[in-house]
């Protein structure tokens, strides 16, 4: 399933007692439409607030089931809410894995220094900040977070999981008053990129050295000093997966334990 969402009202995609999840709304519509239980496996859990354009999830159900539901897009439109839209749904491979099976996630964190503040029409997906960014700065701030490390000063840390990521992108551009930060990875650990953005927006703002994000990358835990980003500014934009006859190999790979970079002790993998 590709799935978009408005993520204002939502309290991120896992399912929560007695909150409004992106998970609980679809399987419960899900389960609506194709009369039997329905358990969601995601691409990338978003955090509260968070958006999506590009999300991606996978479920098992009956082969009855999904064969009776032709117009299964259109049957969901009239069930979810407006902030929730499947856009498309097919049938996977059989070692395909929405999680396990990702090569790269996309990110994309919009945020406006105009003096008024975001455009009305994009007040949801992007954050107004309170003074001017030097995106120069903020790019030469990121190339050394570039490639594999270990992300423990980023990260808001998981029993048994792992901080060390391989990140892919990570840059800052400019046009007129909007501030654009992408960045791409194999994966993010909790709070990782709205870990990454608040360090490069407080070098942009100039109460940090361009320098200062790539020391912390020598912590081995959560730096208490990086400030995390505002959630209504990030969107998942899109994911990655290999060919159809990589999917089991890549899910191996993605499983196996990683061990950090500098030769330390090797953390289990993230669940």
């Amino acid at each position: 399933m590709s799935i978009a969402y408005d993520g204002t009202a939502l309290h991120g995609w896992a399912r929560q007692p007695g909150q409004r999840t992106v998970q609980g709304d679809l399987e419960a519509a899900l389960a609506t439409v194709l009369r039997c239980p329905v358990d969601l496996t995601v691409a990338g859990r978003t955090d509260t607030g968070v958006h999506a354009t590009g999300q991606v999830a996978h479920a098992d159900v009956p082969r009855p089931a999904w064969e009776q539901q032709r117009g299964l897009v259109r049957r969901l439109r009239g069930v979810l809410a407006p902030d929730i839209v499947v856009s498309a749904v097919d049938e996977a491979p059989a070692d395909f894995d929405a999680r396990f099976g990702v090569l790269r996630r996309h990110y994309v964190y919009r945020c406006s220094d105009a003096a008024s503040g975001p455009p009305p029409l994009r007040r949801v997906d992007t954050v107004g900040w309170p003074r001017r960014l030097d995106v120069e700065a903020m790019g030469f701030a990121a190339g050394p977070l570039l490639g594999e490390h270990d992300f423990a000063a980023y990260c808001r840390r998981r029993e048994g999981a792992t901080t060390v990521r391989t990140l892919l992108a990570l840059s800052a551009a400019r046009e007129g008053d909007l501030v654009t930060i992408r960045a791409s990875a194999d994966a993010f650990c909790h709070s990782m990129v709205r870990s990454l953005v608040g360090a490069l927006l407080a070098v942009g703002e100039g109460r940090r050295p361009p320098e200062w994000p790539a020391t912390l990358l020598t912590r081995t835990d959560r730096a208490g000093e990086v400030v995390v980003a505002p959630a209504a500014g990030l969107t998942l934009v899109a994911v990655d997966y290999p060919p159809d006859a990589e999917l089991a190999a890549r899910a191996r790979v993605t499983r196996a334990r990683r061990t950090a970079p500098s030769g330390g002790l090797p953390r289990a993998c993230e669940r």
